[in-house]
């Protein structure tokens, strides 16, 4: 079965990297990693909002002991992202993608509320740009501009045959970066 990532990337996903190709494979796997999770103090009650929607985190530090579990189901690739903090509380993200062709993917956080993004090789790097936020209102998908939340950006890189490294941003063209979430991971394969 073809990844939803091959799907975007086309003949391009020959070029990916061992460990990227291992982290977007279509068989049910886990990232197990660390994030550092930072933001301005003034965007915590945006973020916790949004985070409500099933969007980000609303917290920040460093190191987080984080779990990524994927499985593809139908058409759509699900993502649970656990996070542990220090204190003992466990923070969750899921969403689902989609691939609509044309190196796009659509990643919604909750049945209506999603990003689509353009994704690319670039040297030794994948590299995501948000084209748009989006509402999938019924069959129709509604775009907003980018300046309402900022323009995202995903850069992911092989470290070795195992491990890769990602760094997400979100940045308003007004504020500059209010988001942004990096870490080190190595995939594994696990039972459905």
């Amino acid at each position: 079965m073809k990844s939803l990532m091959q799907c975007a990337l086309g003949d391009d996903w020959d070029r990916l990297p061992a460990s990227l190709r291992a982290h977007y494979q279509s068989a049910p796997n886990v990232d197990v990693g660390h994030m550092d999770i930072d933001f301005p103090v003034w965007m915590k009650p945006y973020l916790w909002l949004l985070h409500r929607l099933g969007a980000l985190l609303p917290r920040s530090g460093s190191r987080i002991p984080t779990r990524v579990e994927k499985n593809v189901v139908g058409g759509r690739q699900y993502w649970r992202r656990t996070m542990r903090f220090p204190d003992g509380k466990q923070v969750t993200f899921n969403s689902f993608w989609i691939c609509p062709g044309g190196h796009r993917l659509l990643e919604f956080v909750n049945p209506v509320m999603g990003l689509e993004m353009a994704v690319r090789i670039e040297g030794p790097h994948l590299r995501y740009d948000g084209v748009r936020f989006v509402l999938k209102l019924g069959r129709f998908i509604v775009g907003l501009p980018e300046w309402v939340l900022g323009h995202t950006s995903i850069v992911e890189s092989a470290l070795s045959e195992c491990d890769f490294a990602m760094d997400f941003r979100l940045t308003h063209p007004i504020f500059g970066q209010v988001f942004r979430y990096a870490g080190i991971f190595a995939t594994q394969v696990r039972q459905p």
